[in-house]
């Protein structure tokens, strides 16, 4: 550590060799040595996996974590363990972010529409288009609050519609299931899954329901785990894209939230529940089997 102190400093020639050796204690013939030596073998296999992990962790949004890091090499077919990119990855003073504490927010209305809970907990669906969750959260920008609202297909945990707006209400909500309609068009019947907040038990939301074939469903009140698609998806949301760095206004959250869904989330981020494939990459899979099986 101490010769590679003084050899990072001789190269800077901000002072002398002879300098350095003598601040660190370090025999000067000893540094040449080591010097001349060059880097060992270890350092020489790790100088590519650490390239590949550099690489990663810039092309990956939001800091990932080791998991996330560890899968795209071994998708691109190095052979690494988890532990070395663990290594490796600390070596190169990389480090991922950590999702915030879950706070309660939940809030029945004061005349709610309700509802069953045919999903339990079993938050899965073995087809596209048959269960979907959805929930809302808040952003601080410097104009003001602004909310997202998403709809997310348990099947393959992919975005499958989502609003944004300067306000929480049902509307907001409609708008996203209006979209996730539009894009799937699902059969009659599919699941909407959501928790007890005062827009999901609204009878706005319910009627809109009802005339577009959507089974409402909802979990027990203030019950993280009844929702547990919805809520950790926007932890990664606010992780890996809000609290990056401060927003502007609505105009602002809504155009990177819509790159950060379409263009990276969807597309590009590997998740461990559907063994580290990516939402569309998991349902194309899914539909490749059922053409074979046809």
């Amino acid at each position: 550590m101490k010769c590679a102190a003084t050899a990072d400093r001789a190269d800077e020639k901000e002072y002398t060799t002879s300098f350095m050796c003598a601040q660190l204690g370090v025999c000067r013939q000893g540094y040449y040595r080591w010097r001349a030596q060059g880097p060992c073998r270890r350092e020489r296999t790790d100088a590519e996996p650490t390239e590949v992990i550099r690489a990663i962790h810039t092309e990956l949004s939001g800091d990932p974590g080791v998991r996330r890091v560890h899968a795209e090499p071994v998708v691109q077919g190095h052979r690494v363990s988890p532990t070395r990119v663990r290594r490796l990855t600390k070596a190169a003073g990389l480090q991922g972010r950590h999702p915030r504490a879950w706070r309660k927010t939940t809030t029945a209305g004061r005349r709610p529409v309700d509802a069953p809970d045919p999903i339990g907990q079993d938050l899965t669906a073995e087809q596209p288009n048959t269960r979907w969750c959805g929930d809302i959260t808040y952003i601080k920008t410097v104009d003001g609050w602004v909310y997202t609202a998403t709809v997310i297909d348990l099947h393959s945990r992919e975005v499958v519609g989502y609003a944004v707006a300067d306000h929480p209400r049902t509307s907001l909500v409609i708008e996203a299931l209006a979209a996730a309609l539009v894009t799937r068009k699902p059969p009659p019947g599919v699941i909407f899954h959501s928790d007890r907040r005062c827009r999901y038990t609204s009878k706005e939301l319910a009627d809109f329901c009802a005339l577009n074939g959507v089974r409402r469903s909802m979990g027990r009140r203030a019950t993280r785990f009844d929702n547990a698609v919805a809520e950790p998806f926007f932890a990664t949301y606010k992780k890996e894209l809000i609290h990056t760095r401060p927003w502007n206004d609505l105009a602002d959250v809504k155009h990177h939230t819509f790159l950060w869904i379409e263009g990276y989330y969807n597309r590009r981020r590997r998740h461990s529940a559907l063994n580290y494939l990516t939402p569309l990459g998991y349902e194309l899979g899914y539909r490749k089997l059922i053409d074979l099986a046809a």
